[in-house]
């Protein structure tokens, strides 16, 4: 069984379909139909809803951190232990939310479709708002499509809603809902069984461990934002889940002097600060990856995992020589991650196996990342590039080059490397190693982007390096578009 709330209505559910998303849990089990269905692949954000959950702030006080989400991206089991509110969650007492209002008083709706979803968006702007911020709006909203009436009145209704907001329901109810997360804080393995499928949700690692190795078909949940796209846009059933996001040691991020580990199971959003602080335009690459709504959800692992050659964090990692540790029942392997990728979506991770955390090494003061890509926000990348030079008086004494999207997998262009290292830093050198990158790689040519443009791309790439290395003043790094 799993519970959770339903704005204020405890829900206890055992025999749903674990394939089952929240958007149709929502429009189909319980005839809410304000959560509305655009892409069902996370892109328009008509879907959106709001998720609750316990956290403990930096002063060490208990409260309810609330996120955004695209509901047709989430499974049911992910909601167990949380709370769960929906745009028909906001009127209260027969008065609209005053994000609701602001959207009437600024004109913000047109057809209406997406407005729930732009609604949601702003209530959880609010609830993370001290005050009106346009960078936090335009953020919030990134994810959110409106085809017919257009952006401006729907960021000022972003910045009346966040100006002198009024309590609410929520904020009045806030002690009361703390009591009841802690009451239905799970305590032991939950479960979801329509019979013939089942989604499991242990606590420890431990649990996992012995779950996967009971069940090594199992397919392991994070996020969802890639794996629920096999029931949403490809139809296929998956029988046997085992949803990761209730455990807390997955969930960790542990900032030591030499390396960052992030639990597997850490949402890309609450990496944000720690990779940010340590490498600049690693965070500057999370603000691109995706929507607000995908941060939230989606993982570090999950990135890793799903071996896509066009994820965005791999290039990066393994520029900075990142390592995964590896669990399989009581045995635990590190992996420079490099090596986990063996090609088009195959990896080296055995039966029963699963990535546990990512081991970040610290201190490479040259790492520069870029992303060329059709849109600024929320887009897939054409190319992913990432540099990691050492240099000594000028002349380079390693370096580690990367690169997504310019093959089956995420991976280092080894000949331009053996060009750079011992070589002087200079134009002449970086010109030798971009004709070498034409060894390394033979792209395809797709809707994104053609096999020629992707190598121009990654050639242009690297002498942007070198320019912004040798003057840091004229930095534009992660805005590159095609």
């Amino acid at each position: 069984m799993i519970q959770f709330l339903l704005n204020q209505e405890l829900r206890s559910e055992h025999a749903l379909d674990p394939n089952l998303t929240v958007l149709n849990y929502l429009r189909e089990h319980l005839g809410k139909p304000g959560t509305k269905e655009g892409c069902a692949s996370g892109d328009c954000g008509a879907c959106t809803v709001v998720v609750g959950e316990l956290h403990t702030n930096d002063q060490g006080a208990e409260q309810i951190r609330y996120r955004s989400l695209n509901s047709c991206l989430a499974f049911v089991s992910s909601l167990h232990g949380k709370q769960l509110i929906s745009v028909e969650d906001l009127k209260h007492q027969g008065q609209l939310h005053s994000v609701q209002q602001a959207m009437v008083e600024c004109h913000g709706s047109q057809c209406g479709f997406c407005t729930p979803g732009f609604v949601m968006s702003l209530f959880a702007l609010q609830k993370n708002s001290d005050a009106p911020d346009s960078q936090k709006a335009h953020e919030a909203l990134a994810g959110n499509l409106c085809r017919c009436t257009g952006y401006r009145p729907i960021l000022a209704a972003a910045e009346q809603a966040c100006c002198n907001k009024p309590q609410d329901q929520f904020d009045s109810r806030q002690a009361d809902t703390i009591a009841r997360l802690k009451a239905i804080a799970p305590t032991q393995t939950g479960e979801l069984n329509s019979g013939d499928k089942r989604c499991l949700v242990p606590l420890t690692v431990a649990d996992l461990a012995d779950l996967y190795d009971a069940y090594p078909q199992a397919r392991l949940l994070a996020g969802g934002t890639d794996l629920a796209l096999e029931v949403t846009q490809f139809h296929r059933t998956l029988p046997v889940m085992i949803y990761v996001g209730n455990i807390a040691d997955m969930k960790r991020i542990d900032d030591f002097d030499d390396r960052l580990e992030i639990g597997a199971a850490t949402a890309l959003s609450d990496c944000y600060t720690a990779l940010h602080q340590a490498y600049p335009d690693f965070g500057e690459l999370l603000q691109r990856f995706a929507s607000l709504q995908i941060r939230n959800q989606g993982t570090l692992g999950g990135n890793i995992g799903n071996a896509s050659p066009i994820g965005d964090s791999p290039p990066l990692l393994i520029a900075l020589g990142a390592q995964i540790v590896l669990c399989k029942g009581e045995t635990r392997r590190t992996l420079a991650l490099e090596d986990y990728f063996i090609d088009y979506r195959v990896t080296a991770r055995q039966d029963s196996e699963f990535i546990e955390k990512i081991i970040v090494p610290k201190g490479h003061a040259l790492f520069r990342a870029y992303k060329v890509s059709k849109r600024l926000d929320d887009d897939i990348s054409a190319v992913c590039a990432a540099f990691n030079l050492k240099l000594d008086n000028g002349v380079i004494r390693d370096a580690r080059v990367a690169f997504g999207g310019m093959a089956a997998t995420p991976k280092r262009a080894k000949h331009c490397e053996t060009l750079l290292i011992g070589a002087t830093w200079n134009a002449a050198t970086v010109e030798q190693a971009c004709a070498a990158l034409a060894e390394d790689f033979t792209p395809l040519s797709d809707f994104r982007a053609s096999k020629e443009y992707r190598l121009l791309s990654a050639q242009n790439l690297l002498r942007k390096y070198f320019i912004e290395l040798q003057t840091p003043h004229i930095e534009t790094r992660v805005t590159a578009y095609v």
